[in-house]
């Protein structure tokens, strides 16, 4: 057991590595740059995923809501994960693939900002909002693993996690979503 438990730590660390190297820091600058702009602008963050992701989403707008590390105020955002009446409903009505579109037609305006987070970067629901709010001027942010699937060619920026194991690229997404709160409440 303690062999394992070690290697997932050194897995950890080699894709915090390997996301060092890459782009990935200089796309949290931009996207936190960007969010910032939009809640200056009065405008808000929305945030969609499934499963693990449903959590992530859930997680980081309580931090935007709540607080990070500091005494601010509130900040504009909602995960669209959260509403099992409209999750249903239009589940239902309109079919899964539709559950976070209908939120972003209904909800989104142009500058907000919409982080879409699916590891395989083609959850058809996530991918459905990242289209309908391009179109609507929302300014699209993907967290995905390695390739970035079809967010990759969709979102204004798409930070695709340099790992093929979920967890890991999870692991990475917290993370990340952690960073752009310290940069967006200042540093």
């Amino acid at each position: 057991m303690q062999k394992l438990i070690e290697q997932r730590f050194l897995d950890h660390l080699e894709v915090a590595h390997a996301v060092m190297r890459s782009g990935i820091l200089q796309q949290i600058e931009i996207i936190a740059a960007e969010i910032k702009k939009a809640l200056a602008n009065g405008n808000k963050v929305m945030f969609c995923g499934n499963g693990g992701s449903a959590a992530d989403s859930q997680h980081l707008a309580a931090e935007f809501v709540g607080r990070f590390q500091k005494e601010r105020r509130g900040l504009p955002a909602v995960a669209l994960t959260v509403d099992t009446s409209i999750l249903t409903a239009v589940g239902n009505d309109y079919g899964y693939d539709k559950v976070f579109a209908r939120q972003v037609e209904a909800l989104a305006q142009p500058g907000d900002v919409l982080v879409g987070i699916s590891t395989s970067g083609n959850s058809a629901n996530v991918v459905n909002a990242i289209e309908l709010a391009k179109s609507m001027g929302v300014y699209c942010v993907g967290m995905t693993a390695a390739g970035g699937g079809k967010m990759a060619a969709l979102c204004d920026q798409c930070i695709a996690v340099p790992a093929k194991v979920t967890a890991r690229a999870q692991e990475m997404h917290i993370l990340i979503g952690h960073i752009l709160c310290e940069l967006v409440d200042g540093e």
